[in-house]
């Protein structure tokens, strides 16, 4: 039997690094929960995934930046696609509260 759980429950107060959680993993597809609090990529640093990837901000607020693009700024409810390979990177995520994003990596092949 299933148990339920909830998005939200065990978000640490302040995390020393951003907290990666995988939901489920099956063939094609791993959903994930983030929780970022003030946290940011690295400087110098890009993600270069082999998988697409949905992510939804559930709370909070960031900006991401692709490559060669102005940076975007997501607040709670908004979306974004990213295909394979794409270059990005966070650029920033709101330190006064916790920024929970909820990420859908999938094969696009």
């Amino acid at each position: 039997m299933n148990s339920l759980t909830n998005l939200f429950a065990e978000i640490p107060a302040e995390p020393p690094e951003e907290l990666f959680q995988t939901l489920l993993h099956a063939p094609g597809v791993r959903i994930e929960r983030i929780v970022s609090f003030g946290h940011a990529s690295p400087e110098g640093f890009w993600y270069d995934q082999e998988t697409a990837e949905w992510v939804l901000l559930l709370t909070g607020g960031a900006r991401l930046r692709f490559e060669g693009e102005e940076p975007i700024d997501l607040r709670s409810g908004a979306f974004v696609n990213i295909p394979a390979h794409t270059r990005h990177r966070v650029e920033w995520t709101d330190p006064s509260q916790p920024t929970v994003w909820l990420a859908i990596h999938y094969d696009s092949a």
